[in-house]
This record gives structure tokens, C-alpha cells and sequence, in this order.
């Protein structure tokens, strides 16, 4: 897409008197633009910046158009809300997270300023379409699951609060990879998402930095010096994160690495026209792809120069930022808080100590208590991989310095650790240093990120619990107390409003509209759930979406699926912990069980999946491979009568997730225990009237509680058990025996029923499971089974199963991002939101 303005118009902007905007602040207010003046807007900016007149005009280029009239509406407030924070003198909020899965911005930029109805009005009057220009629109790929989508709800929630924030991530190009499947398997092929550019951005050429890499390092006169031996820019593009209602505007600041000089002319006039270009393909290498595969040195070196030179990028910029506004960095942590999102920032910490002293004069002690003071640490997950490790030697190699740091930083950990134990205790030293001695030295960068922290906090209680007694025990026993919850929400403007507005709009007939300002006072719906004429208007919005949803499934995938039948959605990313191969396994049983007695009393269901595997995860790989097996197996045979449909719909994004929770009559939530840290997708879907199956696991537990055990369908292993199993060595065998119909399932994978042709395709999948079960899938599968035949069972009487699901909508106005985010202020940030 196309540029957004000329440079000569930037600086004109960036030039104006403070008059000249407050003049700009009275005239341009978003909500208060007409029809008419939105219609000249956008035709002037497809006549201005596309050269289309709009008899001409296709539907790509209205939406280039629509989103730069809309852009244009926001800027002044957008600036407005930079300048009152300058002014004022208060205090940021900088979100570092290398994801941030924003989605599609039209819609939802439309729905917060209030101009959704006359922006469509507008473009119908000049020949054009709302929902079909805003279809076009491709989803940023900027992240990959919950952790990017968290980060862009929360920035949507610091904006409809009035905290000032800045989120800082990466440009990527590609980002994870678009999904297609081939054969029933996941093929990955590039996300050429801005092949025509991005219009919501803002090139700020004079907020480029430089990243330095490698090198070596001096001593002179008491000062120490970092002489990098590469050295690239950081370019910064902004892109606007609208509040509700327009209250306040902040800025998603995105990085672009670029070689400081892109091209040798003379090694191209001698001949080597590629090697011409080496340096600016070696530095764009750095925007390509979320999440390189690190499976080879090459992929490990990426990840981690891409993780610096964000993260370098960012807090240059907070500390020029803060200096425009104070004379010295020293009181930094009162005019600043940095929140690391998980531990892809964990670098932010020893980064910012060596700004501090070597950039600005300032002692260790003196920095480290000031980066400590500053920053706080959201940790996401508990398992091994994520808690990322970077060998010693790439390290001092990539980050000399920074090892240096590394070393001073675990000196004093270990100093405070020798203080509390008061003697020796090596296993305990041992289990508190950054360095992990006994796999090849290893720096631990989740350690870093908690010793550089004033605050840790987990995602959900059972998780920030089990970070206390588990990844982080050591570390909570020498630091006690730094550990705290906070349960993760979404933003019900875009989860809600945005996704179902027929549920919306019936939701205000009911209870009037003060929910949509307080989503916690949606709960007035509650007592609306006995209402006969209330649940059959819910029941027909619930209808309409799952049409929808029927008619996508049929375009992307060819199969045809009723809108009768339970649509019971598992769509997340693809991992062992997260158990589709649970849902898959009692999929297959239930089309033994009907193949058995085709004119039983069936529920007709729908199985929806989507989701990604990482490239290099083959196990998930093939666990999709499995579900498209078994689907295209189940959904050709006559004789189920269609009692049973499997659906994979490929390339999970916001878009299709947006379709999708509206829809869904049942939410599969079936982590093993004590391994997913929340969620944000089961909040999602409760919202909108989905009954959960779930286990207690993470945010379920929470979900549960808030609307009741009569409304959700929880089952299996608590985490406690779990762990038990573990360690007396679970025999899933014994389990397999006692259970015919998972055996039956599992032998008619073993034999190749869903795989003609190549009856061993699946045995990796059945020898996991049969012998070694890690997750507990065939220890859950028999509360699983059950768990689905009592959402049959309510199935069959659909008042109460309507009820039931106006429950869930009302009683999960709690999981709002707003309420997070208040709390992440009040007792993370210390800043005030309204």
C-alpha cells in the first residue's frame, strides 16, 4: 500500500505552532465529522494519493483511501494526546513484545471514534461497500497467538483508560508464516501482508537508531567502551492504537533494521552486483520472519539480533523521550515504567544498565537499582522452551558487553543469595545464578528478567502460583513477595462489539448501553436468561453467526457443515499441552460409536480446529495431519448420516477468529493441567455465549468461578494430580486397557483407517500416546468423553442450554482487558487510569 504523506508534509505537521494544533484539537473531531465531509475526504485521497477517480476506483484502492481519510481524522488527536502527556509531565507506559497480532485496523480504529455508520455511509454514497473494503484488508502480521494478541488488546486498553503508552516490537514482514494445507498437511509459505505497504504507518526518520553488534571491549580511565563491529539503523514506523471513544491515542512504534550503507556501488560497478547488496540483505534478514527456526546456530543468532536491536531501538528512545522532558536519567523510574512481555525482552535489562553507565555516567549500583525500579516482567508460560536460554559463547560473541553485564548482575544475585542462606548452598546458588552450569553454559534469561524486575507477575492465579513453586521457587524464596497476579482480560470492544453486533445490539435492548463504557456491567444480562422472548432472540443471533461461519467453512475448505449442529471450536496454536491430539482421539471414537448404532439419539456435531504448528514442530505437525486424515475419512462416509463433521480451516488469524467465536456453541479448552498459563481465547468465547469444556487450567479456573459450575463443563486431572502421575510414572497402557473405546480409536489409527495407502503414517502419534503420555491424554480421555456427553445431554433441551450460555455472556464482563490493565497500574505501573 501506499505512503501515507510526503515528507514535505510530515514536516509541515511536525512543524506546527502549539496554536496552530490547539486550533487543529477544536476542529478535528473525529465523532462530530459529517457524511458529506467524510465523502470529500476520501475522494480526495484516492484522487491525491492514488491517481483514481472514483468512477475508476477498484475496491483495493477505496480501501487505501478510507484508511487514509480515517488516519487523517486521528491525527490531531493523535498528537494532541503526545503533547498533553509532555505537557503534563506524567508518566508512560512503554509494552515491550515482540508480537503484537493487532489484526485489521479499519473496523476497528471506526468502531472506537465512532465513525463506523458514517464511513459505511459514505462509501455506499460513492459506489462502494463497507464490509467488502474492509474485508480487503490484510491482517498485520505482526504476531502469532495469545502473547501478540494479549499485547494488542492491552494497548487498545491503555489507550480507552488515558494511560500515555508506547508498545515497541518489530516490523516483521512475513511474520510467523501463512498456512496452507496440502495433502492434510501444514504448508508453510511466506505472509506477503505488506506487499503493497501499510497505510496506518508513519515513517519517523528522526527516530532512527543506531544497533551495534559484535566487537570487542575497552578499558580506559575507569570507563569502559563498546566498539561494535556491525552496526545497523533501526527505523521507526508508528502506527495509531485508537481508544474507545477517541479518549486518547497512543503509538504502536515498530522497527525496521536497515544496513547503514545498503549498497557498494563500487563493488557493483566491478562486477559483483549481488555482493553489492549483502550488507542490506544481511540487516533485513532481521524483519523477515517471527520466530526464525533455531533449530541451526544461524536461526539462534537471529532470533537473538532480532531480539536486541528491538530492544536496544526502544529504550534509546525512552531515554531520549525522557530526556526532553528531564535533565538527568536518575529519576527515570518516576517518569517511566517498561513492561517486558514474557521473556523475548529479558536482553532490556542488561541493555539498560549499560545505556545507564556507559552512556550516561551512571555507577552499576546506581543503574541497576534504577533498572530494576523501571522495569517489571510478565512471565507466560512455564515450559522449558520458552524460558529462553542463549549459550555463553553467542553471547559475548553477539553481546560482549552485555555479558559483561550478565556477570555483574548474577555477582550480585549470588551475593544475596549467600546473605539469606547465611552458609553454602551449592544446589541453591546454583539454582538462583543466571548462568545454567550444567547444559553447556547457558545465560537464563527468564533469571535476568526476574532479578531486573520490581515486579513478576504470572497471567492467571494457578499459573502465578505455580511460578512460585516451581520455575521461579529459588528465585521467590530469595526475592519473596515479587511474584504477583494478574488475570489477563481482552478488549470487548473488538471481542464483542466489533465481532457480534446483532448480540450487541439485542444486549442494549435488554440493559441499555452502559456496558459498552463498564463491560463488567454487562452482568444485568443475568437476569434476562429466564426470559422466553429474550433467549429466542439470543438463540437467532446465535443462529445467524454459526451461518456465517457455515458458509466460510464451505469457501475455504469445500465442506459443506449445518448450522443445527453443535459447532464445538478448539482454535489455538497447535501444541502437545493444548491437546488437539485429546479432541482428535475422542473425535475418532465418536465416529466408532455412530458407525456402530447409526439411528441412535446423535447430537449432530461439528469438530472446528484451526491453528498453526511451528515449522520445526513435527509432533503438531502432525497432529494436524491426523485431523485432516480422520476428516476427510469422516466427512465422505454416507452411512454417519452427517451426524459428524471435521473441519480445519487453515491460516488461523484475527480475521478468522473473528468469525469463528461468535459462532461457536462449545469452547474446547483442554490443556493438560497445570501448563496453559491462561488463555485469552476462552474468555473470548465464554463472552459470546460458549459453554466451556475445559480443564482447570490456567484462566479456566477463573472462568469457572465467575459463572458458575452449573454453566461450564470442567473435567480431568488438576494440576497437583498431574504432577503426581508424573512422578510415580504414569501407565497410560493400564488406562488403554480398561478403556475400549479409546482403544478402538487408537487402533483404527495404528491400522490405517484414516490413512489408506500408508498405514504407518500416524504410529509416532500412537506410540506417544500409548506409551508415553506426557500430557495426560489418555489419562483424561474417559472425564473428556464425559464431559461432551453432558454438553449432549443439555444439547437436547436448548432453553436451558441457551440459558446456560446468556450465563457466560454476563458473567464474563470481568475478563475485560480494562479491568487488567487497572490493575497492572495501580499495583505495577503506579500511574492513574480512568
Amino acid at each position: 500500500m501506499r505512503r501515507l504523506q510526503s515528507d514535505s508534509a510530515l514536516s509541515k505537521r511536525q512543524n506546527l505552532t502549539s496554536d496552530n494544533l490547539s486550533q487543529m484539537d477544536t476542529i478535528v473531531q473525529p465523532n462530530s465529522v459529517t457524511r458529506g465531509e467524510l465523502k470529500q475526504a476520501i475522494t480526495l485521497r484516492l484522487l491525491n494519493d492514488l491517481g483514481k477517480e472514483p468512477a475508476r476506483a477498484k475496491n483495493e484502492d477505496w480501501l487505501v483511501a478510507s484508511i487514509l481519510a480515517v488516519r487523517d481524522q486521528i491525527v490531531a488527536n493523535w498528537t494532541r494526546s503526545a503533547r498533553e502527556t509532555y505537557g503534563e509531565q506524567g508518566k508512560r507506559v512503554y509494552y515491550l513484545s515482540l508480537e503484537f497480532l493487532i489484526g485489521r485496523l479499519l473496523r476497528d480504529t471506526l468502531h472506537n471514534i465512532g465513525l463506523l455508520e458514517p464511513v459505511a455511509d459514505a462509501l455506499r454514497e460513492l459506489g462502494s461497500d463497507l464490509d467488502l473494503v474492509a474485508s480487503l484488508e490484510p491482517d498485520a502480521a505482526l504476531g502469532n497467538g495469545g502473547l501478540g494478541r494479549l499485547a494488542a488488546c492491552f494497548m487498545e486498553s491503555m489507550a480507552s483508560l488515558n494511560i500515555p503508552a508506547h508498545g515497541y516490537g518489530i516490523r516483521y514482514r512475513h511474520g510467523l508464516f501463512r498456512q496452507e494445507i496440502s495433502g492434510g498437511q501444514q504448508v508453510e509459505k511466506p505472509e506477503y501482508w505488506m506487499e503493497e505497504g501499510n497505510p496506518w504507518e508513519i515513517r519517523r526518520r528522526r527516530r532512527d537508531f543506531h544497533v551495534g553488534f559484535g566487537g570487542s571491549v575497552s578499558e580506559s580511565g575507569g570507563k569502559t567502551t563498546w566498539t561494535p563491529s556491525e552496526t545497523l539503523l533501526a527505523a521507526a514506523y508508528d502506527v495509531p492504537v485508537c481508544g474507545w471513544r477517541g479518549k486518547r491515542i497512543n503509538t504502536l512504534r515498530l522497527w525496521h533494521a536497515k544496513a547503514q550503507t545498503p549498497f557498494d556501488l563500487q563493488m557493483f560497478n566491478a562486477g559483483d552486483h549481488v555482493g553489492a547488496q549483502t550488507t542490506a540483505a544481511r540487516a533485513d534478514t532481521i524483519n523477515r520472519v517471527l520466530y526464525p527456526a533455531d533449530s541451526h546456530p544461524a536461526g539462534h543468532e537471529l532470533r537473538l539480533r532480532q531480539q536486541y536491536l528491538f530492544v536496544s531501538a526502544s529504550l534509546q528512545d525512552i531515554l531520549r523521550r525522557h530526556l526532553t522532558q528531564f535533565s538527568s536519567v536518575k529519576n527515570l523510574a518516576d517518569a517511566a515504567a517498561i513492561q517486558l512481555n514474557d521473556t523475548h525482552p529479558a536482553i532490556a535489562i542488561a541493555e539498560l544498565i549499560r545505556l545507564l553507565v556507559d552512556e550516561h555516567g551512571l555507577s552499576f549500583d546506581e543503574a541497576f537499582t534504577i533498572t530494576q525500579n523501571t522495569c517489571s516482567y510478565t512471565n507466560h508460560t512455564l515450559l522449558p522452551e520458552a524460558l529462553e536460554t542463549w549459550p555463553v559463547g553467542l553471547l559475548d560473541y553477539l553481546l560482549p558487553r552485555h555479558m559483561q553485564i550478565v556477570y555483574l548482575v548474577n555477582a550480585k544475585v549470588i551475593a544475596d543469595a549467600h546473605a539469606k542462606k547465611k552458609q553454602e548452598d551449592f544446589d541453591f546458588l546454583a539454582s538462583v545464578s543466571l548462568i545454567d552450569e550444567n547444559n553447556g553454559r547457558r545465560v537464563r534469561m527468564g533469571q535476568l528478567a526476574f532479578v531486573g524486575s520490581h515486579r513478576v507477575n504470572g497471567v492467571s492465579a494457578l499459573h502465578s502460583n505455580l511460578m512460585k513453586s516451581t520455575v521461579f521457587k529459588s528465585l521467590e524464596t530469595l526475592y519473596p513477595g515479587r511474584i504477583i497476579n494478574k488475570t489477563n482480560g481482552v478488549t470487548p470492544r473488538r471481542w464483542m462489539q466489533q465481532v457480534n453486533p446483532q448480540l450487541t445490539k439485542l444486549v442494549k435492548e435488554a440493559i441499555g448501553d452502559d456496558f459498552l463504557d463498564d463491560a463488567e456491567k454487562i452482568i444485568g444480562l443475568d437476569r434476562h436468561a429466564s426470559d422466553p422472548s429474550f433467549v429466542q432472540k439470543f438463540a437467532a443471533v446465535k443462529r445467524n453467526n454459526k451461518v456465517k461461519l457455515a458458509e466460510l467453512i464451505k469457501q475455504r475448505t469445500g465442506i459443506s457443515v449445518d448450522p443445527h449442529a453443535v459447532f464445538d471450536v478448539q482454535i489455538k496454536r497447535i501444541h502437545e499441552y493444548k491437546r488437539q491430539q485429546l479432541a482428535i482421539l475422542e473425535t475418532v471414537a465418536l465416529y466408532n460409536a455412530i458407525k456402530s448404532n447409526p439411528n441412535g439419539n446423535w447430537v449432530p456435531r461439528v469438530k472446528i480446529f484451526a491453528g498453526k504448528a511451528a515449522a520445526s514442530y513435527w509432533e503438531a505437525k502432525g497432529t494436524i495431519r491426523l485431523i485432516n486424515d480422520v476428516g476427510a475419512v469422516v466427512n465422505s462416509d454416507s452411512a454417519i448420516k452427517n451426524l459428524l463433521k471435521v473441519v480445519f480451516i487453515p491460516n488461523y488469524n484475527v480475521s478468522l477468529a473473528e468469525v469463528i467465536v461468535p459462532a461457536a456453541d462449545i469452547s474446547e479448552q483442554i490443556s493438560t493441567a497445570g501448563m496453559e498459563a491462561s488463555g485469552t481465547g476462552n474468555m473470548k468465547l465464554a463472552m459470546n455465549g460458549a459453554l466451556t469444556v475445559g480443564t482447570l487450567d490456567g484462566a479456566n479456573i477463573e472462568i469457572s468461578e465467575q459463572v458458575g459450575l452449573d454453566n461450564i463443563f470442567i473435567f480431568g486431572l488438576k494440576a497437583p494430580e498431574v504432577a503426581a502421575r508424573r512422578m510415580a510414572g504414569h501407565q497410560p497402557g493400564d488406562i488403554i486397557a480398561k478403556s475400549p473405546h479409546l482403544k478402538a480409536a487408537l487402533d483404527a489409527i495404528a491400522a490405517g483407517l484414516f490413512s489408506p495407502g500408508d498405514a504407518s503414517r500416524h504410529h509416532d502419534f500412537v506410540n506417544r500416546i500409548s506409551h508415553h503420555d506426557y500430557f495426560m491424554v489418555a489419562a483424561d480421555f474417559a472425564a473428556y468423553s464425559e464431559a461432551l456427553s453432558k454438553a449432549d445431554a443439555l444439547w437436547m433441551t436448548p432453553n436451558e442450554w441457551n440459558k446456560k450460555a446468556i450465563h457466560n455472556t454476563a458473567r464474563t464482563g470481568w475478563f475485560t482487558s480494562d479491568r487488567t490493565i487497572r490493575e497492572y497500574a495501580a499495583e505495577i505501573w503506579n500511574v492513574p487510569a480512568s
